[in-house]
């Protein structure tokens, strides 16, 4: 899952992302208002955690533009503000939760853990659809009983295509998804291939249907 954290405390951004990377999650960062609104208005994410005093404007600001575009990133205020004006204004304005410095990182892990499972899986830790088990705490994926050992990013696909059942998901958006603002910069999308193949593959030789399907032209999609 991709996370966007918007903190111009450099040492804390970095112990967040640090933390977080750790448990799985792939973390961007933003220091300033700027390149905090040129990122969630070119890009979409999981998670946003936003700080709301951000050198050369205001966090609210941020919120007010993602709600006017219609952007569907769930959002984590975090902030040393601790008035409850910012936190009804936050939640108003379409924030998920306000989360006041300083905090514990097990503590925003798993408000992060939550938002995720309550917008993408129905706030269900565990995922089944006829013989595919998967266990979102454990972070293990089951067929038929057997254990299927997948990297990383194939379970963060796997995820990604499930939280976005029946629609067509394009290649763009995968490489996107797997490696952030980077994706631009690529010239091919081989490594795309690469890890749905490998995806696939590891699910078809467990014994699972084939839920995930080609669309020639568009993307994949993951048809239920």
């Amino acid at each position: 899952m991709k996370l966007l954290i918007i903190e111009d405390e450099q040492d804390l951004a970095e112990s967040i992302s640090e933390y977080l990377s750790d448990e799985n999650y792939r973390c961007e960062q933003a220091t300033n208002y700027a390149s905090a609104m040129q990122k969630v208005l070119d890009h979409q994410y999981d998670c946003i955690l936003l700080d709301l005093m951000l050198p050369g404007g205001d966090g609210f600001a941020i919120l007010e533009e993602l709600k006017k575009q219609g952007k569907q990133d769930g959002i984590i205020i975090i902030s040393a503000r601790n008035a409850l004006d910012d936190k009804i204004r936050g939640l108003k304005l379409g924030a998920d939760d306000y989360l006041v410095k300083p905090f514990h990182l097990p503590e925003l892990a798993a408000r992060i853990y939550s938002l995720l499972r309550r917008r993408n899986f129905s706030s269900n830790n565990v995922i089944e659809q006829h013989e595919l088990h998967i266990d979102l705490l454990a972070k293990q994926v089951l067929v038929h009983d057997r254990q299927v050992v997948l990297t990383k990013k194939e379970f963060d696909l796997l995820l990604y295509f499930i939280a976005n059942k029946n629609r067509v998901i394009s290649k763009s958006a995968l490489a996107e998804h797997l490696s952030g603002d980077v994706a631009d910069m690529m010239d091919n999308f081989d490594f795309i291939y690469a890890h749905v193949k490998n995806l696939k593959r590891k699910l078809t030789e467990a014994g699972c249907a084939n839920y995930l399907t080609t669309i020639y032209g568009s993307g994949y999609k993951w048809e239920v």
